[in-house]
């Protein structure tokens, strides 16, 4: 017979006491077994190997299943709230359970959750419900982007989804190299700005988008333009814009999440130039 540790670790690293019964595995062995080491007895019957991620762990212990920020960013989904903890899926009669050091955000959604984490699909889902409809869209398309989402999910996401919110899955594309590209384009779509995306300019190279067929934004996350060698060659590529008679915006993380307000008036504003200079070509 396999170890409870092994047997354990093969059912994704957590089990119910209950379950490794049926494969043989006594109370009393399991119990020696918690006071080796050996495994952990995560909560009342429910064991888990010690190399079981702490979040996990947190979610079981509270009495429920990972979900939302927590899953989509352990599977390096780009997601716009911070984690101030472990958000945890509660069914709807559920009550959190008590355990030391407990930072748990509880989500009561329907379903039963099954300890451990839930699907990317669910954890979509709960993310609408968390932090609202940009933090789902951008997700969304960082999931898709990076083959997380088959076709089929993508259509389970959207019939799970009310009707008054199937048009983010709609608008969504798998091309968006950051979660600020998602944002951007959707607050443009809602103000009703026709924008192109991922264009290739000759001379210039592939930029985030193009409006009014002279104006190019780009969204700057930190992890791609931090350094100073990405930085010149941010300047080359504006100073190669600008020779063709492109005008080009360039806003990073806290300007597109936290001043959004003169973002988008910076945009209306090089708008209103390309007009009158279109008018007199």
């Amino acid at each position: 017979m396999l170890s409870a540790h092994d047997t354990i670790r093969d059912l994704g690293g957590i089990a119910r006491g209950t379950h490794l019964q049926t494969l043989g595995f006594t109370r009393q062995h399991l119990a020696d077994q918690v006071k080796r080491g050996t495994i952990q007895r995560v909560r009342p019957g429910v064991f888990a190997i010690p190399s079981l991620a702490d979040d996990i762990r947190s979610a079981i212990a509270h009495g429920g299943a990972l979900s939302c920020v927590s899953v989509l960013r352990s599977h390096g989904i780009w997601v716009l709230p911070d984690e101030t903890g472990p958000h945890v899926w509660l069914g709807p009669s559920q009550h959190a359970l008590a355990h030391p050091h407990c930072r748990c955000i509880s989500h009561y959604y329907g379903g039963t959750p099954v300890p451990g984490a839930a699907s990317i699909e669910r954890a979509l889902l709960h993310l609408r419900r968390c932090a609202g409809d940009e933090a789902f869209f951008a997700a969304y398309e960082s999931a898709w982007r990076i083959g997380k989402l088959s076709r089929a999910a993508r259509d389970r996401i959207r019939a799970a989804l009310p009707r008054v919110a199937r048009w983010l899955v709609d608008l969504a594309r798998p091309d968006a190299d950051s979660g600020l590209e998602s944002l951007l384009r959707l607050r443009l779509h809602l103000l009703g700005i026709r924008i192109g995306c991922q264009v290739t300019i000759v001379g210039v190279g592939r930029v985030d988008f193009v409006i009014a067929g002279r104006i190019i934004l780009e969204a700057d996350g930190e992890e791609n333009h931090g350094s100073s060698d990405k930085r010149h060659r941010d300047r080359v590529r504006d100073t190669a814009a600008s020779r063709l008679g492109y005008e080009t915006l360039r806003f990073d993380y806290a300007q597109i999440v936290h001043d959004w307000p003169t973002v988008q008036a910076a945009i209306l504003g090089a708008m209103r130039r390309v007009r009158p200079a279109a008018a007199r070509a």
